[in-house]
C-alpha cells in the first residue's frame, strides 16, 4: 500500500518543481521515489503468501500484486531513464509529462492489486484518461491530436462494455467483490443468461485495453501518433498491467465457467495473432511495425489466460518481463535512428552496424528476442506459453502460434537485415550515456532470461 502511496504523492511534488522551473531535478526525484516505491513493493513479498484483503476486501497486495507492481515500475524507470531532453524538445512544460505518466502508473499499481471489479475499474480509467492526455500532449503535432482523439472516442466505447459487464455480473451476484462472485458461480451450477452476458461484456472491454483483435483498431495510429517514449510506455507498462488485470479477474472468479468463455477467448488469441503478424509484414515504418507486432503479441499472451491454470500468472510475468526489456531498447533505438534520419522507415537502419555497433548489437538483441530466437527471454515466454497451451489443446493451436512466431521473423529480421547487410551514408551516431546504460541493462535481463529462466519464474 506504500507503494501506492508514493506514486500519488510524487507527481504532486513534481508539478510543484515544474512550477517554480526546477526541471533539472525532475528526472532524478522522479527516479528516486520509484525507487522508494519498488523498494516497498519488494518488502511486501512473502513466502508462503499470506496476504489477505484490505479497505473491506477493496485491495489484495498479495505476491501476484508484488510482482506486477516491481515490473510495471522497473520498465518505467527504464523509460524515463530515455527521456534526458527529450520531453524538453517537445514542450517547455515538461513537468507535466512525468507527473501524468506517474499518475498513469497509478491506476497500473490499482489494476494489479484490485479485489473488487469497483476498484478495477478505477484503476482502468486512472490509466486510461492519463493516457489519453499523453497520446495527445504534443499539441503542435497534428497526428499526435489524431491519435488522442481516437484513443479517447474508441476507450469510451470501450469502457461502456466493461462497466455494463460489471453491471450485469453485480446484478447477478450482488456484489463486486471478487470472493463474492467466486463463492456465487462455485454455489450456482446453473447460471443464469445476465451473468454470462456480462463475461461476454467484460471480455470486449478487457481486450480493446491489451489490444487484441478484433479490437485492436485503434492501436496502429495511436501508437504512430503519440510520442515516441509515451508508445514506449503504452506498448510495455500498459500491455502488462492489462493482461495482469484480465488473469486476476478470470482465475479468481470465471475459472469454472471456463467452458463458455475459453473457446470466445481462443478465437480471439487466432485473430489476433495473424491480424498482428500478417499487417506487421507490411509495413514500411518502423514504429508502424512495433504497433502491428504489440498486437502479435497480445495473442501470445492470451494463451495463458486461454488454458488458464496454476502456472498462467507465471507465464505472463515472464512474458511481459521479456517483451517490456526488448520493447524498451526497440523504441529506444527508433527514437535515436529518427533524431538523425528525420523518419521512421526500415530504410533509416541501413548502414548502422559500421557507425554504431554497439546500438546496432543491443537493436539485434531486441530483435531477437522479440522474435523468440533461443536463448532470449522471448522464446522462453513463449516457450511458457507453447507449453501451457499444450497442457490443456490440442497441438494444432501450437502450431498455430509457431506459424506465426516464423511469420514474425521476417519483419524483425528486416531491421537486422538494413543495419547489418545494407549500406548508406550516414553520418557517426551518438548514443548519450544514460541509452547506453539502460540499452545495457534492457540486453542483459534479456540475455540472462533466456539463458536461465529461473532467474524470475520463482517469484509467483
Amino acid at each position: 500500500m506504500t507503494t501506492l502511496i508514493i506514486i500519488c504523492i510524487l507527481p504532486i511534488v513534481l508539478l510543484y518543481l515544474g512550477l517554480y522551473k526546477a526541471n533539472k531535478a525532475l528526472l532524478p526525484v522522479t527516479v528516486i521515489g520509484l525507487i522508494a516505491a519498488l523498494g516497498f513493493a519488494i518488502a511486501e513479498y512473502k513466502t508462503p503468501d499470506t496476504a489477505v484483503p484490505i479497505y473491506h476486501g477493496m485491495m489484495l497486495f498479495n505476491n501476484f500484486s508484488v510482482v506486477f507492481s516491481s515490473i510495471a515500475i522497473v520498465t518505467t524507470i527504464l523509460i524515463l531513464l530515455l527521456s534526458g531532453g527529450y520531453f524538453e524538445k517537445i514542450s517547455n512544460h515538461v513537468a507535466e509529462y512525468y507527473a501524468i505518466m506517474l499518475f498513469s502508473l497509478a491506476g497500473i499499481i490499482v489494476m494489479v492489486s484490485y479485489y473488487n471489479l469497483t476498484m478495477m475499474f478505477i484503476g482502468i480509467e486512472i490509466m486510461s484518461v492519463s493516457l489519453y492526455i499523453l497520446a495527445g500532449i504534443k499539441k503542435s503535432d497534428f497526428a499526435s491530436n489524431e491519435a488522442a482523439l481516437k484513443y479517447f472516442l474508441m476507450g469510451a466505447f470501450s469502457t461502456g462494455f466493461l462497466l455494463f459487464g460489471i453491471t450485469l455480473i453485480y446484478g447477478s451476484t450482488g456484489s463486486f467483490s471478487l470472493e463474492v462472485i467466486r463463492d456465487w458461480v462455485v454455489a450456482h451450477p446453473h447460471i443464469d443468461p445476465m451473468f454470462y452476458t456480462g463475461i461476454g461484456l467484460i471480455i470486449v472491454g478487457l481486450c480493446f485495453k491489451v489490444g487484441a483483435a478484433p479490437f485492436h483498431f485503434w492501436t496502429p495510429d495511436v501508437y504512430e501518433g503519440s510520442p515516441t517514449l509515451i508508445t514506449a510506455f503504452m506498448s510495455t507498462v500498459v500491455k502488462t498491467a492489462g493482461f495482469a488485470a484480465f488473469l486476476r479477474l478470470f482465475s479468481a472468479c470465471f475459472a469454472p465457467l471456463s467452458d463458455f468463455w475459453a473457446p470466445i477467448l481462443l478465437v480471439i488469441t487466432v485473430a489476433t495473432l495473424f491480424i498482428g503478424n500478417i499487417t506487421a509484414l507490411y509495413q514500411q515504418s518502423f514504429k508502424r511495425m512495433l504497433a502491428f507486432s504489440s498486437i502479435s503479441h497480445a495473442g501470445y499472451l492470451l494463451f495463458a489466460i486461454v488454458a488458464l491454470g496454476s502456472a498462467s500468472a507465471n507465464s505472463v510475468f515472464i512474458y511481459a518481463t521479456a517483451y517490456s526489456v526488448a520493447s524498451i531498447i526497440a523504441f529506444g533505438g527508433l527514437i535515436l535512428v529518427q533524431q538523425q534520419s528525420g523518419n521512421d522507415s526500415f530504410e533509416s537502419f541501413n548502414g548502422l552496424a559500421k557507425k554504431n555497433p554497439f546500438l546496432a548489437l543491443v537493436l539485434t538483441v531486441s530483435m531477437l528476442s522479440l522474435a523468440g530466437i533461443p536463448l532470449t527471454a522471448g522464446f522462453i515466454g513463449k516457450f511458457f506459453m507453447f507449453t501451457g497451451a499444450l497442457s490443456r489443446y490440442q497441438f494444432w493451436l501450437v502450431i498455430i502460434a509457431v506459424i506465426n512466431a516464423i511469420i514474425s521473423i521476417f519483419y524483425y529480421f528486416r531491421v537486422i537485415v538494413a543495419m547489418y547487410f545494407r549500406s548508406a551514408e550516414r553520418t557517426e551516431l551518438v548514443v548519450p550515456a544514460y541509452y547506453k546504460v539502460v540499452f545495457a541493462i534492457s540486453a542483459l535481463a534479456t540475455i540472462i532470461i533466456g539463458i536461465y529462466p529461473d532467474f524470475i519464474s520463482r517469484f509467483i
